[in-house]
């Protein structure tokens, strides 16, 4: 059996008498889009701040590649490949969609800010940033600041950001936020041809896009996953449908 691209094993995280984490392990394959969904609350954010970085767990642990990435910061684990984009946008407002783009890179690959001015200057990273943005459908805005994009616009740059880094494996929270019935339809065909490039953990509510998507899904409920499976046999489950679907099933 094909070694997962991702894995967690048992992550547990405890904030005062709240577990937000309990006992979580779950895999990423290559070639494939792996939803986690859950009500609000049940520890969707914290759990993917745990397999990112951005949270130490109490308990357990996280490979990449087949390495334990458990201890590793944030951006590191952006060197080696993992790629995030936010539930809430983290991208810098007042620089154009092409300076945000060059600055995910550059963040990703370690390099300090003050170096940004001269990277605008460099061939190879502009080339990158370039590439993203025209698989994103935003090559046409790269002079424009980046708050006077559209919602949707400003999710299809934090993908772009995403690509920059080469990923070997993508982490999404939530790439449909905010977005009108066009621009969601807009965002699962690109992330339905993204997965062959590098394999999706996709957190998300949009349940038409995740049920368009999904090659598994993982049920997320007070911090415990309750059910993993293919999207019929989520659909099908009983607990599942108690707990969260409900008539979306």
């Amino acid at each position: 059996m094909t070694e997962p691209v991702l894995a967690t094993f048992g992550l547990t995280k405890i904030f005062g008498a709240v577990c937000a984490s309990s006992d979580v392990s779950l895999t990423l394959n290559q070639g494939e889009i792996h939803a986690i969904i859950g009500p609000n609350g049940a520890g969707k954010s914290t759990l993917i701040s745990q397999i990112c970085g951005g949270l130490k767990p109490d308990s357990g642990r996280v490979e990449f590649l087949g390495r334990d990435i458990t201890t590793m910061p944030l951006r590191q684990r952006a060197r080696l490949g993992l790629a995030r984009t936010f539930q809430v946008s983290a991208l810098a407002m007042d620089d154009t969609v092409l300076q945000n783009a060059i600055l995910g890179n550059l963040g990703a690959r370690g390099k300090p800010f003050d170096f940004f001015s001269s990277a605008l200057k460099q061939k190879d990273l502009r080339k990158t940033a370039m590439l993203a943005l025209e698989r994103v459908g935003l090559a046409d805005h790269i002079f424009t600041r980046t708050s006077e994009l559209s919602h949707g616009q400003r999710r299809q740059l934090e993908v772009a950001v995403a690509l920059t880094l080469r990923p070997k494996a993508f982490v999404m929270d939530e790439p449909m936020a905010g977005m009108g019935a066009d621009g969601s339809r807009g965002m699962t065909t690109f992330l339905d041809g993204l997965r062959d490039e590098a394999p999706i953990l996709l957190v998300e509510h949009d349940m038409d896009a995740v049920f368009a998507l999904a090659d598994r899904l993982s049920v997320l409920v007070y911090g415990q996953i309750i059910a993993t499976g293919t999207v019929d046999e989520i659909r099908n489950d009983p607990d599942v449908r108690t707990a969260y679907l409900g008539d979306a099933a």
